[in-house]
């Protein structure tokens, strides 16, 4: 059996992966909060566990692996969506949940086995806040709930600070009711316009990190094999939940394993709305990213390393995927290369498989190509015919449309300023996005060529907005 060896985020170091069973393998990714599309930084999770489930689905049976994500779906940030909006809560949430799925379905991602919603599980919340009562873990004021931070005393064991360190570096929520400022909330009351549950301690939902512990202990266990996420969750949501969960039910060990992926960046920056570069994975779909070039260009990227998304990336990802296509139309695949599970089972190098990858093509080994690539999920069936769809889609024309009545604008305004630098530098810009800009006295045309490249026209679109 192949030797999986995962960085442990408990203890700081790489281990040799050994299952509580090897004959039910269990795995726990904290899953997105369903209010909006998802951005491409809430993608990088998605695809990197799905390489990891494929991976421990080869090595341990595809029946003896489980893995479960949620959804969290009663949270402020919907109850506020909702009353910008006008509309109900659970029609907000079914729709961006079907959202989640569709987005992260087109990156090739399966689906993990349980996908359970916090509003499904309300009551196994309470009955864990109860026992957590009990046991003299948390306790009730005012209509909340709150959870005795320093009555665990490995608190902090998984981010390396202490209790008191976290008080001094923390924004932590100041309240008159809790003991200590760092005790966390676990149930809290609502009002007429929030969506509420009966309870012991009144009408009220669930808060954030208590919803992760009683999902994967109902589904999972008291003692599972892997907790996964994003690194911005491992403080507190992971160690809140580590927290909770071993308080709540001393007789496990919650998780063994814990996977943290790093941040994702655009061009060299932090994705943000304000520098605009923000965007969701729909909005590369509708721009005519196809889904695996965005799977390949995070694959090429080690996990916990920081991912910086750009457009040329994503042209060489397309360019290269293209190729293989073309290698291995008609193509049977063959056995996936020992090398290919000697980088995933490598604590998921996907970077080096992808590098095994192209030396498969270089050999024309395309029948290896085939079977290596689909270990990563790149080369699936199911993702392709995006390679023969031709150089541009709807959405690309329509993008063109608008650029040429702004490029319009900019000449007229030139041509009253005698000012031609504005029209110059798009024009530059256009011609290397592959656009032939045809003037003429019936006007401007932007036309495509074969050196088209549509993420650098959605650069020049997103450049445009943000000046706007």
């Amino acid at each position: 059996m192949t030797e999986i060896k995962l960085h442990n985020t408990l203890t700081r170091k790489k281990e040799v992966f050994s299952p509580h069973d090897a004959e039910d393998v269990r795995m726990y990714v904290c899953g997105p909060t369903v209010y909006d599309r998802a951005h491409l930084g809430n993608a990088r999770p998605v695809v990197v566990f799905d390489v990891l489930y494929r991976l421990l689905r080869h090595v341990y049976g595809v029946d003896h692996v489980t893995y479960a994500r949620n959804f969290t779906d009663v949270d402020d940030k919907i109850n506020t969506r909702a009353a910008e909006s006008g509309r109900a809560i659970g029609d907000i949430t079914a729709e961006t949940t079907q959202w989640f799925l569709d987005d992260m379905g087109a990156l090739g991602a399966l689906e993990p086995d349980h996908m359970p919603r916090a509003t499904q599980y309300i009551p196994q919340m309470v009955t864990m806040i109860e026992q957590l009562i009990a046991d003299g873990h948390a306790y009730p004021a005012e209509g909340h709930v709150l959870f005795r931070v320093r009555s665990y005393k490995d608190y902090g064991r998984l981010s390396g600070r202490s209790v008191d360190d976290m008080i001094a570096g923390a924004r932590v929520e100041v309240a008159p009711f809790k003991e200590d400022p760092m005790d966390f909330v676990l149930w809290k009351p609502s009002n007429a316009d929030q969506p509420g549950w009966d309870s012991p301690w009144g009408v009220g939902r669930p808060g954030w990190h208590i919803e992760c512990s009683a999902m994967s202990y109902e589904l999972l266990g008291a003692s599972f094999d892997i907790h996964g996420g994003g690194n911005d969750l491992m403080f507190p949501h992971h160690e809140n939940e580590i927290a909770q969960s071993c308080c709540a039910h001393p007789q496990g060990g919650f998780a063994k394993y814990w996977m943290h992926n790093e941040m994702l960046q655009v061009e060299g920056k932090k994705m943000s709305k304000s520098l605009g570069n923000f965007f969701t994975v729909r909005d590369l779909l509708e721009q005519g990213v196809p889904g695996e070039v965005i799977r390949f260009v995070f694959l090429s990227t080690h996990y916990r390393k920081p991912m910086d998304w750009t457009a040329e990336k994503a042209e060489q990802a397309r360019k290269t995927l293209q190729r293989w296509r073309e290698q291995t139309t008609d193509v049977t695949p063959g056995e996936i290369h020992p090398e290919i599970m000697k980088c995933l089972a490598d604590d998921l190098n996907t970077a080096g498989a992808i590098a095994e990858l192209h030396q498969f093509s270089a050999a024309s080994d395309v029948t290896t190509l085939l079977s290596s690539a689909r270990a990563l999920g790149l080369l699936a069936e199911e993702l392709g015919g995006w390679e023969t769809a031709g150089v541009t889609d709807g959405a690309d024309l329509s993008k063109l449309d608008d650029l040429t009545r702004y490029f319009t604008g900019m000449r007229v305004k030139a041509m009253e300023t005698k000012d031609f630098s504005a029209v110059d530098a798009m024009k530059t810009e256009l011609t290397e996005a592959g656009v032939e800009v045809r003037i003429s006295k019936d006007g401007t045309q932007l036309v495509p060529t074969d050196q088209f490249n549509s993420d650098r026209l959605w650069k020049i679109e997103r450049n445009r907005e943000a000046e706007a």
